[in-house]
């Protein structure tokens, strides 16, 4: 099973939407920037945090990147 195959079943598994392409790559983009900044375990939870909080993608990367430093 692929990544999107993958997402997919699981986003109809628990009722919710399939990313887009741009979404996956904002979800890993913040993901890289949790992991290489910090432990990598926190790529996972910090990934949580935004989606629990409803934070758009597009903030939870710029706030990533400035808890970062860049």
């Amino acid at each position: 099973m692929t990544r999107d195959e993958w997402l997919e079943a699981f986003a109809r598994e628990i009722g919710g939407a399939t990313p887009s392409a741009d979404e996956v790559d904002a979800v890993l983009k913040l993901a890289a920037s949790a992991a290489h900044d910090s432990e990598r375990q926190a790529a996972p939870v910090a990934a949580w945090i935004a989606g629990a909080a409803g934070v758009p993608l597009s903030e939870a990367v710029a706030a990533a990147e400035r808890v970062a430093g860049g």
